[in-house]
């Protein structure tokens, strides 16, 4: 008989948008002949509400899976979950206040995936930090396996909390290296010179500041960068100030996977600005298309990367550095980067991991 584990704490499936939900979908892609699986999905997230994805069944809690409703979103969604399922995978941290009152009366067992120290965020108030590290040190104290995606994440919980975790990685396999189509060129002609790209949330532990400070300054390397810079003070401010810039690009939300996958396989770099969380899905993803890549240069980055990338720590040093960098060491740089991926983050291997330790 097939063991019921229950995924929660995602927006839901099929993914849209996310690396939790992108998780999900290759969990469930790949392990649904061996496990029963149920996914807790947001109901405000889907028009559409189908029973079952991939082969596993989707229930759906009737609020949003983000901000201050990931909470009782992340608890009604254990509560449910501990009716039919043996182990529960929980993604983030949000509802895992409550685990202590449920291994009062409960056996099932718990996985916690903690993410990426998601309380250091600038983004949050003083209130909501205290929070989400009270969450986390629940999680890791209640949770019979607790998992981290980055060997930073992994040394902090063992230091922080005196835990072992399982280090399971993020899979990039999924993306596919595609051409620019006419199409494409059409609606960014910008697109056939060579350019520098990132995608991500426009938050400032992310450094858009610093990076659009820098390429400001470098007119001969168009910029593309696309995200959801309507969302805050801190994005529309930034719009504000550098939409002016003929050869900045500061793009929308592209949730068209085709479209983005031919935007970023073209770009001539890619630069990632996070200070913040662990293995991040944006960066492996850049690596697996085979991208070179200039990285904020913090532990998890170094990590992630395996110490391969290009480095930067302020405006500029990323301006200097795209300034003075050369062919021959962009493409050794983009030749390491695909290998270390194909290497390490893989769905299938990643899913084998999860697997085992459920």
């Amino acid at each position: 008989m097939q063991k019921k584990i229950a995924i929660i704490g995602t927006v839901g499936l099929p993914s849209k948008y996310g690396g939790f939900e992108t998780l999900t979908e290759y969990l469930t892609k790949y392990l649904h002949k061996d496990l029963d699986i149920t996914v807790y999905c947001s109901a405000k997230s889907y028009d559409e509400k189908p029973d079952s994805y991939n082969n596993a069944k989707l229930e759906y809690i009737n609020l949003n899976a983000n901000g201050v409703q990931s909470i009782p979103y992340d608890i009604i969604s254990i509560f449910k979950a501990l009716n039919l399922a043996d182990t529960l995978l929980i993604l983030g941290v949000s509802g895992c206040v409550i685990l202590p009152f449920v291994k009062l009366f409960s056996r099932k067992k718990i996985v916690v995936n903690i993410d990426g120290l998601e309380w250091k965020r600038a983004k949050w108030n003083k209130q909501a930090k205290w929070f989400l590290k009270f969450s986390e040190k629940m999680a890791v104290k209640y949770a019979d396996k607790v998992v981290t995606d980055n060997k930073v994440i992994q040394e902090y919980v063992e230091s922080e909390y005196g835990k072992e975790s399982e280090l399971i990685a993020y899979g990039a396999d999924h993306v596919e290296q595609l051409p620019l189509s006419d199409d494409i060129l059409k609606e960014y002609p910008f697109l056939e010179k060579k350019y520098a790209f990132t995608v991500c949330r426009i938050e400032p532990e992310n450094n858009i500041h610093m990076i659009l400070e820098a390429l400001s300054k470098n007119s001969a390397l168009p910029y593309v960068i696309i995200g959801n810079w309507s969302v805050s003070t801190y994005g529309e401010e930034l719009k504000k100030n550098y939409a002016h810039y003929a050869h900045l690009h500061l793009l929308d939300p592209i949730y068209d996977q085709e479209k983005l996958n031919q935007i970023r396989s073209n770009a001539h770099v890619y630069i990632h600005g996070h200070s913040a969380g662990g293995t991040n899905p944006s960066l492996v993803e850049a690596m697996a298309l085979g991208l070179a890549v200039v990285a904020y240069g913090v532990n998890y980055n170094k990590e992630t990367t395996g110490n391969k990338a290009l480095y930067f720590l302020n405006a500029k040093e990323l301006s200097e550095m795209l300034n003075s960098i050369n062919e021959e060491t962009l493409q050794k740089n983009a030749k390491e980067m695909k290998a270390l991926a194909q290497k390490q983050y893989v769905w299938s291997k990643i899913a084998k991991k999860y697997y085992d330790l459920m």
